[in-house]
C-alpha cells in the first residue's frame, strides 16, 4: 500500500467506550466487514482502504481534502465530534 502524502487533514476522535453501538458502526466503517448470507460472502471495503486515506493510529487518520467531508459526516452521524487540523506529509 502506498503511503498517502501531501496537504491534507489530521482527523482524531474519541468514542465513549460504553456506547458499543457507535463504536461498532465506526469500526465497520473504517475497517470494513464481511457478511455471510445465503451461502455467499459479501465484502464491504473499509474507509481506511480507500485512496487518499492513511491510518496513523487508534482514532487517528490523515485524509486528503476530497475524503474529509465523508469522514466528518459519518462520525458526526454517529454522535462523535472529530477534531480536524491541517497538516502536510511530505
Amino acid at each position: 500500500m502506498d503511503r498517502v502524502r501531501g496537504a491534507g487533514f489530521l482527523v482524531t476522535w474519541d468514542v465513549d467506550s460504553h456506547d458499543r453501538s457507535s463504536a461498532d458502526r465506526i469500526t465497520a466503517f473504517l475497517w470494513g466487514k464481511r457478511v455471510r448470507s445465503g451461502g455467499r460472502e459479501y465484502v464491504y471495503e473499509g474507509f481506511i482502504g480507500r485512496e487518499g486515506v492513511r491510518y496513523l493510529g487508534q482514532s487517528v487518520l490523515f485524509v486528503l481534502p476530497h475524503r474529509l467531508r465523508e469522514l466528518r459526516a459519518f462520525l458526526t452521524k454517529c454522535g462523535v465530534q472529530p477534531a480536524v487540523d491541517s497538516i502536510a506529509f511530505i
